[in-house]
């Protein structure tokens, strides 16, 4: 058997290519939109990449399924269960998809990938026990959970109302997600798994960095799953539902795209290399336009950038948070780099959520050249946590809910830097904004956006946790 994990920095995120040998079949689980990565890996490992599983409607990127079964054709796996509305829409009827439920198998030569109903993250989700009985097997060795086991965590069971808006499933939700837990008992301790998320994504709350676990190990230390396994129901919901991090406003958007079926792609875009009248033309057109930003040095960002900027370094997940929750998918994007090779690396990462209109690129020292000739040039103050006045102004704290309940500035407005753009109206009017985190990353992003909607913003530097970091 041939395994690969296919891992995605921009939205820590899992894909799975598993061939068989002896046939030359290969199947990818939980592919991104771009579709070409997976079918690149597979051929040049041999494989024939014939067939395509979904674990469940992703909220937080655009699958490649359908991608893959209309311009490459694969044949879909997809859950059938949960109920209708909890279905893919494009998929119905199609003759390249195959439906699964409980139990249901899937044969990639010798390899066999049974489904296994893991309800709770959403309704339909199934999880993926693999066994290799090419290689001698006769017991599963892998078990791929998508969102319903992480290493360190199990899958949110709040997203569905949180992130797409359907009321009242959280706890239903939750109390599901448990039983689920509770049955894999059934399943050999020795088990491998392999999620598809790692840390760093809005999918869960305390998830591992490490890339894999074994299923005995996470019923030990898995603090989440080892609550479903020796707690009570009220318990383990109270625990799962709390200090789950707000997700950002694109979510609703993926989840409504994943189960319509995402525009198919004929390749990933080539944006065109901006020169200063390219710039000029594309400012002066009118309509939404949002120049992104992709410096490391928040500092550097704050002394000069171009208005109407959104600070966005490319490094980790900065991309698919930051942009998520700022661009609408209808507004054009300009990305200025700190070099070309970042390009092709963006554009993924914006197309993977569905931001499409990219209008072209430049080099950002360029268009802070043209920005400083033409008036477009913007500066940000900034002061350290110990310089923010004591009182007269108004502290917005970016951070979660959850890490502003923990220790916060007295008076301090609360709204998390996911959220700013559908509660911007909760800002209070008037004066500068002083706006902090924890180390300054996300202020940084949120000062950029909140400059751009015309409001005077100071960006607190951090590291700045608590009252006393404001002590006058």
């Amino acid at each position: 058997m041939f395994l690969r994990q296919i891992h995605d920095p921009g939205l820590a995120q899992n894909a799975y290519l598993i061939g068989c040998q002896r046939s030359g079949e290969a199947i990818v689980i939980d592919p991104l939109r771009d579709v070409d990565q997976y079918l690149r890996i597979a051929r040049e490992n041999g494989f024939r990449l014939t067939a395509v599983a979904e674990t469940h409607i992703h909220a937080d990127f655009l699958s490649g399924a359908r991608q893959l079964v209309e311009r490459h054709r694969a044949t879909a796996y997809l859950s059938r269960l949960g109920g209708a509305d909890w279905q893919s829409e494009w998929a119905e009827g199609h003759e390249g998809v195959c439906t699964l439920g409980d139990g249901d198998k899937i044969s990639i030569g010798r390899i066999e990938i049974e489904a296994v109903h893991t309800a709770g993250h959403t309704p339909e989700h199934l999880s993926y026990l693999v066994t290799d009985y090419g290689g001698g097997a006769d017991q599963p060795v892998l078990f791929l959970t998508g969102d319903f086991i992480f290493v360190g965590d199990v899958g949110r069971p709040d997203l569905l109302e949180s992130a797409a808006g359907v009321q009242g499933m959280m706890e239903p939700s939750a109390r599901i997600l448990r039983e689920s837990l509770r049955a894999t008992r059934r399943i050999p301790g020795h088990v491998q798994i392999l999620p598809a998320h790692g840390a760093g994504s809005a999918c869960g709350k305390a998830l591992g960095a490490v890339p894999s676990s074994v299923l005995d190990y996470e019923r030990l230390f898995n603090g989440p799953f080892k609550a479903a396994l020796e707690k009570g129901e009220e318990e383990f919901v109270a625990e799962i539902l709390h200090g789950q991090p707000e997700p950002p406003p694109y979510f609703a958007r993926m989840k409504r795209h994943n189960k319509m079926g995402p525009k198919l792609l004929e390749g990933p875009p080539e944006p065109r290399r901006f020169a200063v009248p390219d710039l000029e033309e594309k400012a002066a057109a009118g309509g939404r336009l949002w120049f992104l930003d992709l410096r490391e040095d928040p500092a550097g960002y704050m002394q000069r950038h171009v208005a109407g900027s959104l600070h966005c370094p490319l490094k980790g997940v900065n991309v698919s948070m930051i942009a998520g929750s700022y661009i609408e998918e209808d507004e054009e994007i300009v990305i200025l780099t700190e070099s070309g090779e970042q390009v092709e690396t963006a554009v993924r990462q914006l197309i993977r959520i569905g931001l499409d209109r990219i209008a072209g690129w430049a080099p950002a020292e360029e268009a802070l050249q043209w920005a400083a000739g033409s008036g477009r040039l913007k500066t940000i103050a900034s002061v350290q946590g110990h310089e923010v006045p004591v009182s007269g102004v108004t502290i917005l704290d970016v951070r979660s809910a959850t890490e502003h309940a923990e220790a916060s500035v007295p008076g301090a407005v609360n709204i998390a830097y996911t959220r700013l753009r559908p509660r911007q109206d909760e800002i209070p009017a008037g004066g500068p904004l002083y706006v902090h985190c924890e180390t300054g990353k996300r202020a940084s992003a949120a000062v950029s956006f909140l400059e751009s909607l015309g409001r005077e913003v100071v960006w607190v530097e951090g590291p700045t946790v608590g009252a006393a970091t404001f002590a006058a």
